[in-house]
């Protein structure tokens, strides 16, 4: 329920590269050498050095044109048989959240030939290609269903027949997209002779309908595979066709496929694949080493944990189009790179072919990402703030676990500094920023972190503003509980005048609110200036929120969600209620997805202290909600339903006094809008009155459609200033 922040973006790690042409919004290409990266131009694709800073157009626009038409529009790309062809992707549609199916060519850049491969299947039908390691052929995937072409003579051949909406090869169902990040389903093997791939049996899985009132005058029904929670998984299993023989082997993995998840597969050479295996309850993880001629599964590493395991890879950008490993290799395959939150910290740890661990990264501190183990020079490379939760710098320890954690970030100003560190640790695209100074990006050198174009600016303090009217700050509750925030303060602020607050939540374990970034305290829904009408913003994590304080901060709302976090943010707010230049009666509260089921429980649960809410795409009856993210933080309904309703605003929808403005798309196929309904529904039956704003046909993000973006920020603030006016008194 929390996949939208309409505030700040923080589920898609977008890098904006400075480059001679500008700012650039795109994923990084790295050369082989690390020593530059690729990019799409408008004259085709260049090589961009980083030493020398210097631009080569290494495929023109007139080796992208087939049939002397227009260049194609590449949306992605990449390089196979080091750097001999060329796969384009094109022509995209979106399925779900991303663009993940559409067209591919295969550019030979000896001969020039431009082929299309994929010809006779349905246009933007095709899904993940990718090239043979060997540069012979292209698998991929169309209509649920696997192929592989031969490059040479464009034979097609199906490796899958049996494809269709609820039987699905090579890809997977929205549960698994939505809360595994699983989209590109299988894998070439390092020879090229084998595809292991996976399959989804969704057959047991009931549709849920949305309905599309505005296409046509008889309305249209959507259905879409969706596991409620409460209800089993959609089985999954991993096969391994042999390209020669086309025959596919079904790997025996121990454990009913109904109850368990296979969320991570990986070859670790032609005869051995790496899969882990999660409980439905998610909290206990097995990887398999699996040996694929004897098609025996054997337990290499298993962990436990009282609460949930988190499967989605820290280091990897879990809205990536191209394939990332899931299991990085290192020690030349003889051990790969995991963390885990075991010791009460997350922390890198490498694991041997045998199941022998060791401890990389140590101390009090959580590794928020894993960018790059350099294992020549004996350095792993990654991103931490032990000292502070809403920051984030650039760290190194010894990659044999000895030492303590190296800070290389120059402490020249405090803030959110990301890195993308190149293969060969060299280089690095950096990005600072804190919440007074706009993002700064440059090429750094490493390890020293030279600034490689800036130079000097970048080695003077930058000076807070006086007038940012923006400030951090930690509340602590009863039981000791620090909680970070951030306030935006009214314009022209008059201490002895009292002021409305606004608070903006989102609360759950899926995102952070309080970062140190630029423009966090901004307000894209509010049509206007907040401070400059005399608001004052606030926003505060809770416990339970992924923040880099240790796994007992994170773990301790498992089974209390719309519980603990709704605790812990009302006593917060009754603290800031007390300072003196707080409008006790003017408080008000908004959310967009969880965020949105969490103002709901406020106002509900708190009306003495919420005397206004705005809820957007909320889940107002946890039992709607999709079975992997809801028993994953709240174990089963079957063993602790009341857990379920007693975190439910459903359920304390009774004690509504305040003013609430509740609002969903009806073709969300993320938080169906059968919550407006449930929750309209119990409302009603209390006597409450509210106001109610359904977007017809709109998904989760209530983007699409003509004027929806404008309308939803004038029903959103004329809401606002009708029942919590602006401006001190």
């Amino acid at each position: 329920m929390r996949k939208f922040n309409p505030t700040f973006s923080r589920f898609v790690f977008v890098l904006l590269i400075l480059l001679s042409g500008g700012l650039k919004a795109q994923e990084l290409k790295w050369s082989t050498s690390g020593e530059s990266i690729y990019q799409i131009k408008a004259n085709g694709i260049t090589e961009y050095s980083i030493s020398d800073q210097s631009e080569t157009v290494v495929v023109p626009n007139e080796w992208l044109t087939p049939n002397g038409e227009e260049p194609l529009s590449i949306r992605d790309f990449s390089f196979y048989e080091e750097g001999q062809k060329l796969l384009i992707y094109t022509n995209t549609k979106r399925v779900w959240r991303l663009d993940t199916q559409g067209d591919y060519w295969v550019l030979d850049l000896d001969s020039k030939k431009l082929q299309q491969i994929g010809k006779g299947l349905p246009e933007s039908s095709l899904r993940f290609a990718k090239i043979s390691p060997d540069g012979q052929k292209a698998a991929y995937v169309s209509e649920y269903n696997l192929y592989v072409e031969d490059l040479e003579s464009g034979k097609i051949t199906a490796l899958t027949t049996d494809g269709n909406r609820k039987l699905i090869n090579g890809t997977f169902d929205w549960a698994y997209e939505e809360e595994f990040a699983c989209r590109d389903g299988f894998q070439w093997s390092p020879d090229s002779k084998q595809i292991a791939y996976w399959q989804l049996d969704a057959n047991q899985i009931r549709d849920f309908y949305m309905i599309n009132n505005t296409d046509s005058v008889y309305s249209q029904i959507i259905p879409v595979e969706y596991p409620k929670v409460g209800e089993s998984p959609s089985p999954a299993k991993i096969g391994v066709v042999d390209l020669s023989s086309l025959k596919t082997t079904w790997l025996n993995i121990p454990g009913d496929p109904a109850q368990h998840y296979l969320p991570r597969m990986e070859w670790n050479n032609p005869d051995l694949l790496f899969i882990q295996q999660l409980n439905r309850k998610q909290n206990h993880s097995k990887i398999y080493a699996v040996d694929v001629p004897k098609n025996q599964a054997r337990v290499i590493y298993e962990e436990k944990d009282e609460a949930w395991i988190d499967v989605m890879s820290t280091w990897d950008n879990v809205y990536a189009l191209t394939y990332r490993h899931r299991f990085p290799w290192v020690s030349e395959g003889k051990e790969f790179v995991w963390l885990s939150e075991k010791d009460g910290w997350r922390h890198v740890y490498r694991i041997g072919l045998d199941g022998k661990e060791q401890l990389v990264t140590r101390g009090e501190y959580d590794v928020i990402n894993l960018l790059h183990v350099d294992e020549v020079e004996g350095w792993v490379y990654f991103h931490a703030s032990p000292e502070n939760a809403t920051q984030k710098y650039l760290y190194r320890t010894r990659w044999d676990g000895s030492g303590e954690a190296e800070k290389l970030t120059p402490p020249v100003w405090e803030g959110t500094h990301d890195y993308q560190i190149s293969p060969s640790g060299k280089f690095a695209l950096y990005r600072g920023q804190n919440h007074y100074t706009r993002p700064i990006t440059d090429w750094i050198s490493l390890p020293d972190h030279d600034f490689l174009s800036m130079g000097e600016q970048m080695g003077v303090s930058v000076n807070k503003p006086d007038d940012t009217g923006m400030e951090f700050f930690t509340l602590t509750l009863d039981d000791g509980t620090e909680m970070d925030g951030w306030m935006v303060k009214p314009t022209n602020f008059d201490p002895t005048k009292k002021y409305p607050v606004v608070f903006y939540v989102y609360t759950e374990p899926w995102g952070a609110n309080v970062k140190d970034t630029y423009g966090v305290g901004r307000n894209r829904l509010y049509d206007g200036d907040m401070a400059e009408d005399g608001y004052i913003y606030i926003s505060l994590d809770n416990r339970g929120t992924p923040a880099p304080k240790g796994r007992a901060w994170r773990k301790s709302i498992y089974r209390k969600i719309g519980r603990l976090n709704i605790s812990d943010q009302a006593e917060a707010a009754k603290q800031i209620l007390e300072w003196d230049f707080v409008d006790p009666d003017r408080i008000a509260v908004w959310g967009w997805s969880g965020g949105g089921s969490a103002t709901l429980n406020l106002l509900f649960q708190y009306p003495e202290i919420y005397k206004t809410g705005i809820s957007i795409a909320a889940v107002a009856n946890q039992l709607t909600y999709d079975n992997i993210y809801q028993e994953r933080y709240m174990g089963l309904p079957q063993e602790n339903l009341e857990d379920f309703v007693a975190g439910s605003p459903m359920t304390h929808a009774k004690n509504l006094e305040g003013n609430l403005l509740y609002i969903h798309g009806t073709a969300d196929d993320n938080v169906h809008y059968a919550n407006a309904d449930m929750l309209v529904n119990e409302l009603i039956k209390h006597g409450k009155i509210f106001q109610f704003m359904p977007y017809p046909n709109r998904s989760h993000s209530i983007s699409e459609g003509e004027g929806t973006n404008s309308h939803l920020r004038k029903m959103y603030t004329d809401f606002l200033k009708k029942h919590c006016p602006p401006g001190g008194i």
